[in-house]
């Protein structure tokens, strides 16, 4: 039987009473492929009275992937791009050099109880990438191909797998898959140089080894187990080329320490391009 490495998530606080589960980076893995950051949030209703606001903050040196499985999210960044993220499109922002965004409730669920749940990832840049300018790019759900097979409806958001091409355009190469299984349906796992699974709300198995939901689990280099589960399950694939070591300091990441100091400088000094329309700022921490 294959022994394989498994990351419990731990539970942060974000502000206003809003906990996600994070779980990358991780003491037993930094990363997987370039993903270095994984934080997943939700189901959760939020009422007219909670505070879920994600105040302007910076980036340098990553990709941040937004995906949302219900809800929405209002996105602002200092590229003026003003961009609502709903359920099943892929937002891809590129920090590069460096930017500045904020996350919202949209104005018209302000008012009214509604249910949240998505995934928030970053991707690290490939060094000679780290200092392009900055760019967003919004992918419709409708845009995301799928591959349909007895039970399962596999989304590509980012990669390719099973002879479909996602639009989406990272800079290394990158695998990222939506897998909603029916009971009892089951599904050979694709390849990638590095790989992780991640169910978001019920235990899966891999050749018949259960696995719990909110559970990262790593697989072995060249393993293609078989993915299936009890009862209807959604679990999304993360993997790729790994990138090497990277620092990654609040919401910085580089392959240079000296250039995550610069970042928390220029943020103190509000060098950073502001957000229009946007008046707080967040303090390093």
């Amino acid at each position: 039987m294959t022994q394989r490495l498994t990351l419990q998530p731990h539970l942060k606080e974000l502000g206003g009473g809003f906990v996600v589960r994070r779980a990358l980076p991780d003491p037993q893995r930094r990363s997987v492929g370039p993903f270095v950051f994984f934080d997943h949030f939700g189901p959760v209703q939020v009422r007219p009275d909670d505070n879920i606001d994600v105040r302007p903050h910076p980036h340098i040196g990553l990709c941040t992937v937004s995906y949302l499985f219900e809800g929405g999210v209002m996105h602002r960044d200092s590229l003026g791009e003003v961009r609502r993220i709903e359920p099943g499109a892929i937002n891809l922002m590129t920090a590069g050099r460096g930017i500045v965004h904020s996350e919202r409730r949209p104005e018209d669920l302000r008012d009214k109880e509604s249910c949240l749940h998505g995934l928030q990832l970053w991707l690290a840049l490939p060094a000679a990438d780290e200092e392009v300018e900055p760019s967003f790019e919004h992918t419709p759900a409708v845009a995301i191909p799928q591959v349909k097979n007895d039970g399962v409806v596999t989304r590509v958001l980012i990669g390719s797998a099973f002879g479909t091409q996602s639009p989406v355009t990272p800079r290394s190469p990158t695998l990222y898959l939506d897998i909603a299984l029916k009971a009892s349906a089951a599904l050979r796992v694709p390849l990638a140089e590095e790989r992780a699974l991640y169910s978001v709300d019920a235990p899966f198995t891999l050749d018949g080894v259960a696995f719990p939901a909110h559970q990262m689990v790593l697989l072995a280099e060249g393993e293609t187990p078989l993915l299936g589960a009890s009862g209807d399950a959604r679990v999304v694939l993360i993997g790729g080329a790994p990138l090497g070591r990277r620092h990654l300091t609040w919401n910085f990441v580089s392959s240079r320490a000296d250039r995550i100091d610069k970042a928390i400088d220029d943020w103190r000094a509000q060098r950073f391009d502001s957000v229009p329309g946007e008046t707080e700022f967040t303090p390093y921490p």
